[in-house]
């Protein structure tokens, strides 16, 4: 009777392990979903999705899951500008800017001609005629 017992222990001591175990690699899974949850990412669900995903592709996508999530902070993007994130842009950032607003504002006064132009109808375009081989000589 008591090696029963001994089964019915060792059987539980199994079932824990192996409920342990699939809880612990599920809770693995999702520490990138949780990454972009701390961070307000805007793949949120996307991340989540794949994490489920990677488990049933025998975890190949779960690293790139992991860098994806870590990738974006919310104070600077996605981290891959050149200012470093100091709040203050660049001078090359701030000579675009003037640019951008110097062809807005030319874009405008040409916008104001063509409105205030004459409607005129299309000229025909005329064709030269082909030249016969006697006349080039």
């Amino acid at each position: 009777m008591e090696g029963r017992v001994l089964d019915f222990v060792a059987l539980g001591i199994l079932i824990t392990v192996v409920i342990t175990i699939l809880y612990a690699i599920i809770y693995i899974h999702d520490i990138p979903y949780e990454i972009a949850k701390k961070r307000n990412h805007p793949h949120l669900h996307a991340i989540h999705t794949a994490g489920w995903v990677s488990l049933f592709l025998m975890h190949a996508l779960w690293p790139f899951l992991w860098i994806w999530a870590t990738l974006y902070v919310p104070e600077k993007g996605w981290g891959m500008s050149s200012h470093g994130g100091s709040g203050q842009k660049s001078d090359v950032q701030n000579e675009q800017n003037k640019e951008l607003i110097a062809l807005k504002a030319r874009v405008a006064v040409l916008e104001e001609k063509l409105k205030s132009a004459p409607k005129q109808k299309p000229q025909p375009v005329l064709k030269p005629k082909p030249q016969s081989p006697a006349e080039e000589v």
